[in-house]
């Protein structure tokens, strides 16, 4: 089996095959990613390439594989009747296989539309991996997210209805300080017209090699203090009415809040009351990221 750029998956992802259908991100301009700033450039591995990856593997790891994960960053862009014959293929090869997943930003979800949605999730695609980062036209402007609120909500929605899962990802403390309450009451309200499977927090930490790193060195970003980066949270889930499961399963966040929403609220808003209480001392120190 072959990958070419970095190894890149969501952490609930942990245990799925990696089987990579594409190299790089085809939009690649967030100012806050650095994955793919310094290549490889995007490009689509040929069907007959990656199912000979899908046969080498179940050569190694014999059919009752159950999770496989396509990377890279934006496998959702690949043509739609590949991407399906990918899908269609993995589960002949992999009888026993509880789920396959991509990941997909709004822009080419939106791209697909809602009958293209059905045929990915009739070939066997079961979940998709979003960074929704925030609800606000601004921000996502700022951001240069490459989509609105608006699709990314109609993104949302015609993935659910296709019948796959959705897995959305928050940024927090994204919008900075000044755009910190706008960012998060239209987030909540995004989510809410989505109402995902998953919702899941991610807190804005800096990254080396990328434009925003700047404005943060240059204090032309104000970046959020630990509790204000909570109080961020606790607006959003305070707004939020649906259906979700909430994890903050990542290392850059302060605390892990997660619950089933509605019935987890106030759990959630305890935890987040609790970690209020703490020192700045207590909880990690800024940091540079560099992966």
């Amino acid at each position: 089996m072959n990958y070419e750029g970095p190894v890149y998956r969501p952490p609930s992802e942990a245990d799925s095959l990696l089987i990579q259908a594409t190299v790089g991100c085809p939009h690649n301009k967030c100012t806050f990613c650095m994955i793919y700033k310094n290549g490889p450039p995007f490009k689509v591995r040929p069907v007959e390439v990656i199912k000979k990856d899908l046969e080498k593997a179940g050569q190694l790891y014999g059919p009752h594989v159950r999770r496989i994960f396509l990377p890279a960053g934006n496998t959702i862009a690949m043509r739609t009747e590949q991407l399906c014959a990918v899908c269609e293929y993995t589960r002949s090869l992999f009888p026993d296989l509880e789920r396959l997943t991509v990941y997909g930003s709004s822009r080419y979800i939106h791209r697909k539309g809602p009958e293209k949605l059905k045929q990915l999730a009739q070939a066997g695609l079961s979940r998709v991996h979003a960074g929704l980062e925030s609800g606000d036209d601004e921000t996502l402007r700022r951001i240069r997210k490459g989509s609105t609120g608006a699709q990314q909500t109609e993104a949302g929605q015609w993935v659910m209805n296709a019948g796959m899962e959705l897995s959305l990802y928050v940024l927090l403390g994204i919008a900075g300080r000044k755009y910190s309450e706008t960012h998060a009451l239209e987030t909540a309200r995004v989510l809410n017209a989505i109402n995902p499977d998953f919702i899941r927090f991610r807190t804005f930490v800096p990254k080396i090699n990328t434009p925003v790193l700047d404005d943060v060195l240059t204090g032309r970003f104000e970046m959020l203090s630990p509790h204000e980066i909570l109080a961020e949270t606790a607006m959003i889930i305070e707004h939020l009415k649906v259906t979700s499961f909430v994890a903050s399963d990542h290392y850059s966040n302060y605390v892990n809040v997660q619950g089933r929403l509605p019935g987890e609220k106030e759990k959630m808003r305890r935890m987040i009351a609790e970690a209020m209480k703490k020192d700045v001392s207590g909880f990690r120190p800024f940091f540079i990221g560099r992966q």
